[in-house]
């Protein structure tokens, strides 16, 4: 008998984008998927991988209690009738509400506590009611994974989740052999390289302060960005990227799906990130044999080893991370490979994507093994 697995994000886009070698992997091992998403961009690539999907009514970013009562429905609706042997989770609220509509179905719940966004450390109102969910959905599950030891730790210590349930894994991993060092740069004026989305957490405007500053006494290094603008509430405006464009300090380029021949060119791949998860960007350019700088926070200290395959600065800060910039262009081209090398080993031995399938795969034997699996013919 298959075994099936209900799969929910808040866009299928970061499931195909972030999930893909996971949930292949969990394919060719016998499990089926039906994957509850919300319509839009990655639709029709999860079910070209053969995954099913149901659409769920997820606003990522809604705050209405109507619509995330409505999402709570939808989800203990569809698990009811799909009995599914285990219900993972990614993203805040399927990890929120699809818990606990899991549970209340008797189906046993595996999340993934991707990054702890800026708003639920802010002190405010949204990360009281954001902790107060999690204490309701997440006590329940089987599991729940994170992607570094603070957020872990922070979870534990608020009563979130408990010590015994919960395991850091590296993130979304990284496809070591799609992502595969090959000879590094011998640029003799480095080429910084920002990848990710253009929003104010990221860290893009330190990004560009930083690179003016640089460019006052190192006028050939370059800087370029690969992202796009996205309706969300810190992404920076387009009278903002037009004024950059305008100033040429900073290349922008056209975003695309296959990142690797840009940081390929590149010397040092740069996320001046306020707190993160495990950077993907960080895992791949360190994959590709490329030195990274991060700030010294959550998710980017995970990756970076300080001098050895890179440097750390200071977060909410172009100065710290102009300083760090020029401390790698004092490098001779030689040590700047050495210094991404250094770092293409560590992602060998630390953040491989097959850690993260092992990991899971643990996990759902560890189900299977204590019974708690869904009766599927249950009524």
């Amino acid at each position: 008998m298959s075994r099936l697995l209900a799969v929910s994000a808040n866009s299928a886009w970061n499931l195909v984008n972030f999930r893909r070698g996971l949930l292949l992997a969990l394919i060719a091992q016998g499990y089926g998927f039906v994957a509850l998403v919300p319509p839009g961009e990655g639709v029709a690539e999860l079910e070209q991988m053969g995954v099913g999907v149901r659409l769920t009514p997820i606003s990522p970013r809604g705050l209405s209690p109507f619509s995330d009562l409505r999402l709570l429905f939808s989800y203990w609706r569809d698990l009811r009738q799909l009995k599914v042997d285990a219900f993972l989770g990614f993203t805040a609220k399927p990890n929120i509400y699809g818990s606990i509509a899991a549970h209340w179905n008797g189906i046993p719940v595996i999340a993934n506590i991707t990054g702890l966004g800026t708003g639920f450390l802010s002190g405010r109102m949204l990360e009281l009611i954001l902790s107060r969910l999690y204490r309701t959905g997440l006590p329940n599950a089987d599991k729940v994974f994170f992607h570094n030891r603070d957020d872990r730790d922070l979870f534990i210590a608020r009563g979130l989740t408990r010590e015994a349930q919960s395991e850091v894994i590296p993130g979304s991993g990284v496809n070591l052999k799609y992502f595969d060092a090959r000879s590094p740069t011998r640029n003799a004026d480095p080429l910084f390289l920002f990848v990710g989305r253009l929003l104010k957490d990221k860290g893009i405007g330190e990004f560009v302060d930083a690179a003016r500053m640089v460019k006052r006494d190192f006028p050939r290094v370059r800087f370029q960005v690969l992202g796009a603008l996205e309706p969300h509430p810190k992404s920076i405006t387009v009278e903002i990227l037009d004024q950059w464009k305008h100033e040429q300090v900073v290349e922008f380029l056209e975003p695309a799906n296959d990142v690797r021949p840009f940081i390929e060119q590149a010397d040092c791949v740069v996320l001046p990130s306020y707190r993160e998860g495990l950077p993907r960007s960080l895992l791949e350019a360190s994959a590709l044999g490329r030195a990274v700088i991060g700030t010294d926070v959550p998710g980017c200290r995970d990756v970076i080893e300080e001098g050895v395959s890179g440097f750390l600065c200071e977060p909410h800060s172009a100065q710290s991370l102009a300083s760090a910039m020029i401390g790698f262009c004092a490098l001779s081209p030689d040590d700047r490979g050495s210094m991404g090398l250094k770092g293409r080993r560590r992602a060998e031995r630390e953040f491989g994507e097959q850690r993260v399938i092992d990991a899971y795969v643990s996990a759902l034997e560890s189900i299977r093994a204590d019974g708690t699996a869904t009766n599927r013919d249950a009524p």
